[in-house]
């Protein structure tokens, strides 16, 4: 929800490079040379580790194929980056390229998506030294014009908005970083390398928020400052998930058990589905103080979500895993399906439910839309609510929290094949005199394997 869709059009910047083979890599478009890049940033919130959120870049870009239109299907997206300023996450290879390209690099989005933060971190400092001056003044007095010649500049008639830059120095004071949103109030222009370029931080564009239903002292704390390890609620037939009064989750299949998973810092909490009526009519009072007084009768509906997205490969854990049973999704009785119902500006709830696969027959075009399971999702005034497609975060988490000792491990693995040998493996009975195994030839006597009997005579 904070991709500015139509941001080509907006900034009236060259088109993309398409997908043909052929296509050029860059674009003059009104007299200037300008390249887009997208930046997705605050990376540690979807996965504990770097090499996390690498294995989901192809679905990151799929996912903001589908944010950006019917405008990005022939087009590449080979310029996309998932950077985290706070952990450091691929910010030095953005930061070399802002320095590598030179001229205006301006930093365009909506507001309080980590720009100003980004800023700081991507910013190159105290690269003066890397610039020659004299051979750049040398360069100049050859190419300078005779002064017997007048030289007439056309002076702009287009009102200049930016403020001027910064007087350029080695380590200039960066913008301020607040969790706050509105922080960066007009552009902010800092030179670097000795006119080599200009790092431009714009205010962020506005963006609709569900700060306004909330008190004032709550502001803050509906944003996510950490990756949060959510709980499991489990959203069985007549039962929805509140998240401070303000979103509810109510599922529309009455015979399908779901999951979820608040990747978000509002208190989540089960109740009857009744109860949540009654709440949203302003029969019942609501549970929480966080949403301001009255806000119940403002719940809408927001729509209805399908869970649509595939994750039975990383949902059936050692059933499709290689070193374990070995088989493969397409065989098992189930599909895992998920999706991700998002909160503009607040986080996500990954919702996950397991079904028949007989109700999915082979091929997209073999069954409609209603084999799909599907929510119903209540938000103020119906609005600050999308879904996207699962990123299935909850199986990193849940992996990096359950990460047992490798020593531990071997010490287990150790004792399974301690086995003693030779006399003394064995103590029975003196009676015992010797042991009849049979074997079964076929599994219809109902085992495979030796079975023993001890014998006395």
């Amino acid at each position: 929800m904070s991709v500015v869709s139509n941001i080509q059009r907006i900034l009236s910047v060259a088109p993309l490079r398409s997908r043909t083979r052929r296509a050029r890599q860059s674009h003059f478009s009104q007299g200037r040379k300008t390249d887009i890049n997208f930046i997705i940033t605050r990376a540690d919130l979807l996965a504990p580790r770097k090499e996390q959120v690498d294995r989901l870049m192809p679905l990151l870009v799929q996912i903001l194929r589908d944010a950006l239109g019917r405008a990005a299907r022939s087009v590449r997206l080979g310029n996309v980056r998932c950077v985290s300023a706070k952990r450091g996450w691929w910010t030095k290879q953005v930061k070399a390229d802002v320095w590598k390209r030179g001229g205006g690099g301006w930093m365009v989005g909506k507001v309080n998506v980590g720009k100003s933060n980004l800023f700081e971190v991507i910013f190159p400092k105290g690269r003066q030294q890397d610039v020659n001056l004299d051979q750049f003044k040398a360069r100049a007095r050859i190419l300078q014009p005779n002064k017997s010649t007048p030289l007439h500049v056309a002076k702009s008639t287009e009102p200049n908005l930016l403020p001027p830059p910064r007087s350029e120095t080695a380590y200039p004071i960066m913008p301020t970083v607040s969790s706050l949103p509105g922080t960066t109030a007009s552009p902010i222009r800092i030179p670097f390398g000795n006119g080599k370029g200009e790092l431009i931080d714009l205010p962020g564009l506005e963006r609709s928020t569900i700060g306004a239903f909330i008190r004032e002292e709550e502001q803050e704390n509906i944003m996510m400052k950490a990756r949060i390890t959510p709980e499991q609620y489990t959203l069985s037939p007549g039962s929805s998930l509140l998240l401070n009064d303000l979103i509810r989750i109510t599922p529309v299949n009455q015979d399908i058990t779901f999951l979820a998973y608040p990747f978000t810092s509002m208190h989540a909490h089960m109740t009857r589905t009744q109860k949540a009526n009654e709440v949203q009519e302003g029969i019942r009072a609501p549970v929480s103080s966080f949403a301001k007084e009255g806000i119940g009768g403002s719940l809408k509906s927001a729509g209805i979500f399908q869970l649509d997205t595939d994750v039975t490969k990383s949902r059936a854990g050692p059933l499709v895993r290689k070193d374990a049973v070995g088989l493969k999704p397409t065989t098992l009785p189930f599909k895992v399906l998920a999706t991700d119902i998002l909160i503009e500006s607040v986080g996500w709830i990954e919702l996950v439910a397991q079904v028949r696969r007989k109700d999915f027959p082979d091929g997209n075009e073999s069954y409609t839309q209603a084999a799909f399971p599907a929510v119903e999702v209540f938000s103020p005034e119906g609005r600050f609510v999308a879904s996207r497609r699962s990123l299935s975060a909850i199986t990193g988490a849940s992996k990096a929290a359950n990460m047992v000792n490798v020593l531990k491990r071997m010490r287990r693995l150790k004792e399974l094949l301690d086995v003693r040998l030779g006399p003394g493996a064995m103590v029975m009975n003196p009676e015992v005199k010797r042991i009849h195994m049979q074997f079964a030839k076929k599994i219809d006597n109902g085992h495979m394997g030796p079975r023993s009997a001890a014998c006395t005579k």
